[in-house]
C-alpha cells in the first residue's frame, strides 16, 4: 500500500479528526482552569497551549503511542495472520472514539478520551477475534488493560489529594499571612501561566497517543512505517491536530471545567494544574495511557473541597461521572460495529 491508497487516506483523516476531538474536549479540560480563574483567555490559552502540546507530543509522546498501538491488542500476530484486519480496526476505533467525545463536547461534558480510544480499540480486539482463525479471547493483552484500568482509578484520586494538599499549603502559609490576598491572587496568576504550561506539555506527552496511537498500527500493518517505531510527522501530526480543535471548539468544555464545578481564583487554578501536570506526566514517562480529564476533574474537586464540601457542585460532578463509567462500553460496542459494517462492505 501507499499514502494514497484509500482506506490509509480515511485512516489519516479519521486520526486528525480524533486529534481534533481531544482538543475541543480534553486539552480544554486542562486548561479550563486557567480561564476559569481568569489568569489567560481563551486567545491565550490557544497560544500557549499551541507551542507546549506539540513540544510535548513530539518529544515525549511516543511511550504512551507505542503502548496505545501493540500494548492492548498484539497488532504483531494479527498483522501476520491478515494486516487488512488491523488497517479497518484501527480505522473503526479511531471513528468510534471520534464520534463518542464529539457528542460529549457538544454537550458540554468532559469525557475521557483515554477512556475513549482503550475503549475503542478493546472493541476492535473483541470483534476481530470472529474474523481471525488463530486468533482468540485469550491472546488480548488483559493485564495491561488491568493496569490502564487502575490507573484510571487512581490518577484522579492521587490528583484530588495532591491539589488539596498544595491548595492548604498555600492557604495555611500565604493567604492566612498577608494583608492583601486579592495581590497575593494576582501574582499567583503569573504562576499559573506557568502551571498551564506545564499542563499543556504534560498533556501533549500522554493524549496525543490517543489520536495517532491507532493510526501508527495501521501505517505499520501497511508496512509504510517500521513497526514499534513512531515518526516525528505522526507526532507531529496529532499535535497541530489538538492545537485545532481547542482553538475551534474548546470553549464548550471550557466552560465547565472552569466554572461550573467550583469558584476558582488564581491560587486554586494553579493547585489543580500542577497536581495535574505532575500526576499525568509522571504516567506518560511510565508509558501508562491515563486521562487528562479524570486526573484534572479531580484536582478541581481537591482544591474544592479543601474549602468546604459545600464549595464543590456536586450535581456537575455527578453528570461527569456518569458520562465516564458510559464512555468505555459505548466505545467498544461503537467501534466494534463500525469494524464489522467495513468488513461487511469491503
Amino acid at each position: 500500500m501507499d499514502f494514497f491508497n484509500p482506506i490509509i487516506l480515511a485512516v489519516l483523516i479519521a486520526g486528525l479528526y480524533m486529534a481534533w476531538n481531544i482538543g475541543a474536549n480534553d486539552l480544554a479540560n486542562s486548561m479550563g482552569t486557567s480561564v476559569g480563574s481568569g489568569a489567560l483567555s481563551i486567545k491565550q490559552v490557544v497560544i500557549i497551549a499551541g507551542v507546549l502540546e506539540v513540544i510535548g507530543a513530539v518529544f515525549f509522546g511516543d511511550r504512551v503511542t507505542t503502548r496505545i498501538a501493540k500494548g492492548i491488542v498484539p497488532i504483531e500476530d494479527i498483522i501476520a495472520i491478515n494486516p487488512d484486519i488491523v488497517i479497518i480496526g484501527a480505522l473503526a476505533a479511531i471513528l468510534a472514539a471520534g464520534f463518542w467525545i464529539t457528542f460529549a463536547t457538544f454537550f458540554h461534558m468532559p469525557v475521557s478520551t483515554t477512556h475513549s480510544i482503550v475503549g475503542a480499540v478493546t472493541g476492535f480486539g473483541l470483534v476481530a477475534t470472529l474474523y481471525l482463525d488463530n486468533f482468540g479471547l485469550d491472546q488480548i493483552k488483559w493485564d495491561i488493560l488491568a493496569k490502564i484500568v487502575a490507573s484510571w482509578l487512581t490518577s484522579p484520586l492521587i490528583g484530588a489529594a495532591l491539589a488539596f494538599i498544595i491548595f492548604s499549603l498555600i492557604r495555611i502559609l500565604l493567604l492566612a499571612r498577608v494583608d492583601d490576598p486579592y495581590k497575593l491572587e494576582t501574582k499567583f496568576g503569573y504562576l499559573q501561566i506557568l502551571s498551564a504550561c506545564f499542563v499543556a506539555f504534560a498533556h501533549g506527552s500522554n493524549d496525543v497517543a490517543n489520536a495517532v496511537g491507532p493510526l501508527s498500527a495501521a501505517l505499520a500493518a501497511a508496512e509504510l512505517t517500521p513497526f514499534g517505531v513512531i515518526p516525528d510527522w505522526v507526532l507531529l501530526l496529532g499535535g497541530i491536530g489538538i492545537v485545532i480543535g481547542l482553538a475551534t471548539w474548546g470553549w464548550r468544555v471550557i466552560e465547565t471545567v472552569g466554572k461550573g464545578i467550583t469558584e476558582l481564583t488564581p491560587t486554586r487554578g494553579f493547585s489543580a494544574e500542577f497536581a495535574t501536570a505532575v500526576v499525568v506526566f509522571g504516567h506518560s514517562y511510565s508509558s501508562l495511557p491515563i486521562s487528562t480529564t479524570h486526573t484534572l476533574v479531580g484536582a478541581v474537586v481537591g482544591v474544592g473541597l479543601a474549602g468546604g464540601l459545600a464549595a464543590v457542585d456536586l450535581s456537575v460532578i455527578r453528570k461527569i461521572i456518569i458520562s465516564w463509567v458510559i464512555t468505555v462500553p459505548v466505545a467498544a460496542l461503537t467501534s466494534g460495529v463500525i469494524f464489522a459494517v467495513i468488513m461487511r462492505l469491503l
